[in-house]
């Protein structure tokens, strides 16, 4: 689940945080791996390699396990690298839908546990494309506030090819196209502004504000989904509000 999505406010706490590095530091290492294996262990020659290692560095991934994933990836060990990308639709409280983005080197495993987690959790699966449709592949930038407004932002990244600037609580969402999203990220350094996040994600077109006790039966389902090793990315068009939240974090 993207550090920015609407229902993040709980994960910011530090136990949680500290207790999900090592899930962090795992799925990262994959991603490595699988951009390793499709392009080459040259990073001048590999932008998903480049982008995937970078990102696992602003997380503090140690640089010899960046190495190591680098080379069982291009096969310069011998192992061999084989992950499925796959993708499951789900429902959640109060109509709300989630898209689970896997990758895998077991099938069968992600299946029976991704639908394990659903069912046992309080959503149910959903037919493929009932759920899917209602989202689109963006890019996507967080950053705080910092005193910026939206026309300060929006004025840094339109040329770059923003498609617009939202305001997300304390911080701002750039959505763009995913093939400017590095165009979005550049932009952004040029004029001196600092970034939180820089992902490539499923946005949802229209989103279902969750009451407090829809909002705490999503939370455990999505928690669940997130702590499954086959599981890179859950999103869904849950909004849960501030007042929720705080009525939720008093529990």
């Amino acid at each position: 689940m993207s550090g920015h999505s609407k229902w993040a406010t709980t994960k910011h706490k530090k136990a949680i945080l500290d207790s999900r590095r090592a899930k962090s530091f795992a799925k990262l290492i994959k991603n490595i791996e699988v951009a390793a294996r499709a392009g080459g262990a040259d990073m001048a020659g590999n932008p998903g390699l480049e982008l995937a290692v970078s990102k696992a560095k602003k997380t503090s991934v140690p640089s010899d396990n960046i190495d190591r994933a680098i080379k069982r990836g291009a096969g310069l060990t011998g192992e061999v690298i084989d992950y499925t990308e796959i993708i499951y639709e789900a429902r959640g409280p109060q109509g709300s839908a989630l898209l689970i983005e896997c990758l895998t080197d077991n099938k069968n495993r992600a299946a029976s546990e991704v639908r394990l987690g659903i069912t046992r959790n309080g959503g149910s699966i959903a037919d493929p494309g009932s759920v899917a449709y209602m989202f689109t592949r963006k890019g996507v930038v967080g950053l705080p506030k910092n005193g910026l407004t939206e026309d300060d932002v929006l004025m840094a990244v339109l040329d770059a090819g923003a498609d617009e600037v939202k305001e997300a609580g304390e911080s701002f969402e750039i959505h763009s196209e995913p093939t400017d999203l590095r165009s979005i990220v550049a932009a952004l350094e040029e004029a001196g502004i600092a970034y939180e996040s820089d992902e490539i994600e499923f946005v949802p077109s229209m989103q279902v504000e969750l009451d407090a006790d829809s909002a705490r039966k999503f939370l455990k389902l999505a928690d669940a989904l997130e702590e499954l090793d086959d599981v890179q990315n859950v999103y869904s068009n849950a909004d849960i509000s501030a007042e929720v939240m705080a009525e939720l974090e008093q529990d």
